[in-house]
């Protein structure tokens, strides 16, 4: 087995986390502020190091946004690992160290002060997730009204959690036929034929023996991770929703298990403008794949032809994070994909038909994350200034040396980076002027993105690997905003569904409902769109996942709006 070095030794106590030290006192001009100590998130993740150097223990974890009690604002959802040993490991419920469930208990004050509170109901919502814990999706699988989880698993069977609609969850993982065993990591809930319900799509990762693992050695001699072209790789899953609560696996019959490699982030999305849902995924070590729908039930890759398997060196590089957006106002959908330190994140620029542009060195993003390895990543418009900016989080798999050599017990943590989007396809570097939270070294992994606060811009929550999470609110100076809620008929969020933001005297701006992209996590479904100084009412035209389009006049900003389908003209 050829297994190359991807660290150092080590060795970490169970609970030591990977944090090097506390914001200080926020200054006025911070973007974002870490807030979740004082909002009552005590929640730091257990990797079980133990010294083996088991690839699983430096790979989560997700993190969750999503309304889980209909109340209209944002829960968290964060995933826990455990001890890892051939001889099995897991948590057991009501145990310290279990994922955990947080409740958003916001209150508005006089003169609209906010004030964030979190409140842990795991116990309460009966969520007991045995195993070690990797990644988390979120949707409506049966049509309720009330968000539902998908959880992902490294050592035991992935689970469905359905949302019972009164504070609790039943897992009905086996029932639903979703429950397979294996090493996954993201999950997408995505309707892939239209029919109104939501199928999933989940990414495999490595087939991985605690019991047969070899030793690898770096360069210097010390032991450290292997790299996973030592292993076989795992084909991916999709089931399709048989709108009885259970799903039918047809992996196979759909074409994804022709082709595939160690997947590891899901974006999806209409790539080639046909009306229906694609999926991309990105691989590690491997080319990626792009899944084209081709309306029958059947995918068809078409990474390589498209432009999105490799990047313009045509080697394949180690993509984590996705997520699929429209930074250049065309009206179609461009992915950013983050990669190794060393190979810089990669840009695909969307003609409008599925077929891309490797723009990663001209639009500045290659050179500025060179020096990083990404996980979590998002097109977020944190300025709202009507431009997708975009946000990683990071932390690498290999060992930088000079922690290692200055003693540093898990010498892998970077900081995060935050690039604005300047217009014209160039992006800079903004990090230094982000907030104090920015500067912190962590191993970053999950990222999901949504306005936990409701006060009309982005947030993030961010997943570390062995340490604490951080819910970053954003303070940046307000601009108008249109916030918007794209409900079916069936009283839930209408994952896909593509909305065009019609301005006076502008480009139009478009926006997709989607829970899915960045890493092993689930985002805000609402679209949250900046409007700069503007404070027009726009015009919203919607395109349904099911391929009706139907439009909004004077839509009001500063706000949020639910608009259901079959209530526009």
């Amino acid at each position: 087995m050829n297994c190359r070095i991807l660290g150092g030794v080590l060795l970490l106590a169970l609970l030591s986390g990977c944090v090097r030290k506390e914001p200080t006192a926020v200054e006025q001009t911070d973007w974002f502020v870490d807030r979740a100590r004082e909002s009552g998130l005590d929640f730091v993740h257990v990797n079980g190091m133990s010294g083996k150097l088991y690839i699983a223990e430096i790979m989560a974890p997700g993190v969750a946004l999503f309304d889980f009690d209909n109340d209209g604002d944002l829960d968290l959802y964060l995933v826990q690992g455990s001890g890892l040993s051939a001889q099995g490991s897991g948590l057991s419920e009501g145990s310290e160290f279990s994922d955990r469930l947080y409740r958003n208990d916001l209150t508005v004050g006089p003169g609209g002060v906010r004030t964030l509170r979190f409140t842990d109901v795991t116990r309460a919502s009966g969520i007991d997730a045995p195993g070690y814990g990797m990644g988390v999706a979120a949707g409506d699988f049966d049509n309720d009204g009330w968000v539902d989880l998908y959880l992902t698993k490294f050592d035991a069977p992935n689970q469905l959690l359905r949302n019972n609609g009164n504070g609790t969850f039943t897992d009905v993982s086996a029932r639903s036929g979703t429950d397979h065993r294996s090493w996954s990591v993201s999950a997408s809930f995505v309707d892939v034929d239209r029919d109104g319900w939501l199928d999933l799509y989940v990414a495999n990762y490595l087939q991985y023996d605690l019991e047969e693992i070899a030793p690898c050695f770096g360069a210097s001699g010390s032991p450290g991770y292997c790299t996973p072209d030592g292993y076989r790789a795992l084909p991916d899953r999709l089931y399709l929703n048989r709108r009885d609560g259970t799903f039918s696996d047809v992996s196979a019959a759909s074409g994804i298990t022709r082709e595939f490699g160690p997947g590891l982030g899901i974006a999806t999305a209409d790539f080639n403008g046909d009306g229906w849902i694609d999926i991309y995924v990105a691989n590690d070590g491997m080319e990626n794949q792009l899944w084209l729908n081709r309306r029958d039930g059947r995918f068809a890759n078409t990474a390589l032809l498209s432009g999105v398997a490799l990047p313009v060196t045509g080697k394949a590089e180690a993509s984590m994070g996705v997520d699929a957006g429209d930074p250049d106002e065309d009206g179609d959908e461009d992915l950013f994909v983050t990669e190794l330190t060393g190979e810089g994140s990669n840009l695909y620029v969307n003609d409008g038909s599925g077929s891309f542009e490797d723009r990663s060195a001209s639009s500045g993003l290659g050179p500025a994350t060179l020096a990083f390895t990404g996980f979590g990543t998002g097109w977020v418009d944190f300025d709202n200034d009507g431009r997708l900016d975009l946000l990683s989080v990071n932390g690498t798999v290999q060992v930088i040396e000079r922690l290692r050599q200055a003693g540093d017990p898990f010498p892998l943590h970077q900081r995060k980076l935050l690039l604005h989007n300047m217009g014209g396809g160039r992006f800079e570097d903004v990090t230094a002027r982000a907030g104090a939270v920015f500067a912190l070294s962590e191993v970053g992994r999950g990222a999901a993105f949504g306005d936990v606060d409701n006060d009309g811009d982005v947030d993030v929550l961010v997943g570390n690997n062995n340490g604490p999470t951080r819910l970053l609110i954003n303070q940046t100076a307000p601009r108008h905003w249109i916030g918007l809620r794209l409900e079916g008929a069936a009283g839930r969020d209408m994952l896909g569904a593509r909305v065009e933001i019609v301005r006076e005297g502008a480009a139009s701006l478009w926006r997709r409902a989607r829970a899915d992209g960045s890493y092993a996590s689930a985002n805000d479904p609402r679209i949250l769109a900046g409007l700069g100084d503007s404070a027009d009412s726009p015009r919203v035209r919607v395109t349904w996942p099911g391929g009706r389009v139907e439009t909004w006049n004077n839509v009001p900003v500063d706000r949020y709006s639910t608009l259901r389908e079959g209530g526009g003209k």
